[in-house]
Parts: structure tokens; C-alpha cells; sequence
């Protein structure tokens, strides 16, 4: 049984995002009162343990660091700078980043080197080392990393979708497979990093690193519109690819490969017209699919027939059984001011 309990924020504008860390036990929400907000939502209590403030502009996105580098969160903003939050101990001292007597976050590192709103930021697997991408709408993309040691070094990818970038996300680390004459499967080399981002040009890319540097390996365009956002599945097979994608012309498309034999990528598309669609979100497993759209989140799931079905239950629906409808779906408040809605089952 699934269970939605809304949150009041106490934001006083629009919200932007909410993230959940790794263990799903702390909330962290974004919006454009400059503000960042963290929940401790463990044991079906709400409760406000932070509040940042480092932002000179909207807070668009957020992104939790893996546990095995603590507790970091990233931040990007209108202001052009990202900023990396770390959790420290507590001095009992009122503190500007914290509620009194709450847990304590301190900038350990800003990047200020975009000329325009910085839209998007994303962790790589932790395979990868500490390593975040972020996507501006100067139309760059720069990789920010660290051994651990408190030095920062970045790299920037220039002109990777020209009119600005909206979204990101990692590829998995999987090491490549091969399949020899007998179906035997086996690892052959390194993990490469690889993430894939989406822009204003209409245009989805795929970026693999290379030679100390950031080539593009191939680009989709089946969108005719700003792509709003990207989701590379998690592994759901060894030797396959699974990407998710959004767009302002209304359409969600998922593209697969297979990484043993082939480069192309084959598409997928949700047989639904999205209004205002802006999100999409790949479970742990990687085979159902989140999208959120104008008030409604929906969930999908691909069917024997090659076709993505609907499984959230209608309200009210005049549509047949067999034919999904954007009706077909849960509520989301997500981006009014002050109330997040928060799921479990």
C-alpha cells in the first residue's frame, strides 16, 4: 500500500526540487527564496534540521553526494555558482547554514566560472571518485573532482548545447561486456565514464571521457523542443543501455542498446502526449519510469507487447482499459510554494 504525506516546507516561493539522499532518511529541497531546506523525514517524521543560505538567486537543483565521501550536497543556482555543502559537527552555536541547536552544513567549495544560470548538477557513481558534472545555460558543462584531499579540479566541456544546458545524468559503472562464440559473457577492460546531457538546441547528447578530456560519443534529435531532462537507468542488465528522456514538444522517448555489438541507439516512445512535462525518474531497478508533468507524477513500465504501460491507478478516467491516459496518475505538488507531497510504500 502505498502512502503520500505532504511536507510544509515553509519555502516562500516557488519550489524547484527535492532530493532524498542515499538511505532516503534525509530530505533536501530547493526554491527560489534563495534557499535550501533539509528534512530529517526517518521513522515517518518531518522534521526541519538545516536551512542554507548561500545563494544570491533561485535555487534550481540539488544532488546528494554517495555516503562513502559523507554527507555533501550540491547546489546550483541563478547566481552562475555552485556551491558544495558538507555536513559538520555541530558547535551548538547559532549558525547562518543551520536551524538552533540543528545539524550544521559548511560550503567546503564554490564554483563560480559559468557566465549564466547554472540549471543542472549531478554526482557520478562513486566508482568514479568524487566527480560532479554541472550544466549551465552559457552552454557549457564543467566536470568538477577530488581525490578527498580538500583540492578541487575542473574541467570544462565548451558549447556541449549552445542556447543552454537543462539536464544531466551519469551513465552507471559497468565494466564493457563481451559475449565469445559459445554465449559465454565475461568483463574485458575499465569502466568508462560516460553521462548524458540535454539542451536547448532540442538535442540529447552522450559524452564518454577520453584521453584526459570529454568527447561527444553520439547525439539523439528525436525531440523538437527544449529537452527538459535526461535519466540513464540503473543497471537492469549487463549489456544493455537505457536512457529516459523529456521535452517541452510534450513527448517522453526511452533509448536502448546493446553495448556487446552495437553503437546505435533504438527508440522507444510513451504513447501519451504529456502537457508541460519537465522530469523523469528511473526506480532503483531501472525498470519503471517516473514522469512528472504539468500537477501529475505517473509511473511506467515496459509490457510484453514492446509497449510502455500506465500502472498508477486513475481517479476518474473516461479512457478504455489499454489506452493510457495522463489522467492515469498521482497527484504532485511539486514546484507550488511551501508543500512537497512524500511516498512510500
Amino acid at each position: 500500500m502505498t502512502q503520500i504525506n505532504a511536507i510544509d516546507t515553509g519555502h516562500e516561493e516557488l519550489i524547484h526540487d527535492a532530493q532524498l539522499d542515499y538511505y532516503g532518511i534525509r530530505l533536501a529541497t530547493c526554491s527560489s527564496d534563495k534557499s535550501i531546506r533539509i528534512f530529517d523525514v526517518s521513522n515517518n517524521q518531518q522534521r526541519l534540521i538545516a536551512e542554507l543560505k548561500g545563494h544570491d538567486g533561485p535555487v534550481w537543483q540539488l544532488s546528494w553526494s554517495h555516503p562513502t565521501f559523507g554527507s555533501l550536497l550540491a547546489s546550483c543556482s541563478y547566481d552562475r555558482k555552485v556551491l558544495i555543502w558538507k555536513e559538520t559537527p555541530s558547535t551548538g552555536l547559532p549558525s547562518q547554514t543551520s536551524t538552533s541547536g540543528g545539524t550544521q552544513y559548511t560550503v567546503i567549495y564554490e564554483y563560480d566560472r559559468h557566465t549564466s544560470s547554472v540549471n543542472t548538477v549531478s554526482w557520478a557513481p562513486y566508482e568514479y571518485g568524487l566527480m560532479l558534472a554541472c550544466g549551465s545555460s552559457d552552454g557549457s558543462i564543467s566536470i568538477i573532482s577530488s581525490t578527498g584531499d580538500g583540492r578541487w579540479t575542473t574541467k570544462k566541456i565548451p558549447d556541449c548545447h549552445p542556447p543552454g544546458v537543462n539536464a544531466l545524468s551519469w551513465a552507471p559503472a559497468v565494466l564493457p561486456q563481451t559475449c565469445d562464440d559459445t554465449g559465454v559473457q565475461g568483463t574485458t577492460g575499465e569502466s568508462v565514464k560516460r553521462f548524458v546531457s540535454g539542451g536547448c538546441d532540442c538535442l540529447i547528447r552522450i559524452w564518454k571521457e577520453q584521453d584526459d578530456g570529454w568527447v561527444e560519443e553520439a547525439h539523439l534529435d528525436q525531440h523538437n523542443d527544449w529537452v527538459r531532462d535526461v535519466a540513464w537507468a540503473p543497471t537492469f542488465s549487463f549489456y544493455k543501455d537505457k536512457i529516459a528522456s523529456c521535452s517541452q514538444d510534450g513527448h517522453v522517448y526511452v533509448f536502448t542498446r546493446d553495448t556487446r555489438s552495437s553503437l546505435n541507439w533504438d527508440c522507444t516512445q510513451i504513447d501519451t502526449h504529456f502537457n508541460d512535462v519537465w522530469s523523469v525518474s528511473w526506480s532503483l531497478t531501472g525498470d519503471i519510469l517516473a514522469v512528472a508533468a504539468a500537477d501529475k507524477v505517473s509511473l511506467w513500465k515496459l509490457g510484453l507487447d514492446g509497449k510502455y504501460q500506465c500502472l498508477t491507478t486513475p481517479h476518474t478516467s473516461s479512457t478504455s482499459v489499454g489506452s493510457p491516459s495522463i489522467n492515469s496518475t498521482m497527484e504532485s505538488t511539486t514546484g507550488e510554494t511551501g508543500n512537497i507531497p512524500l511516498m512510500a510504500s
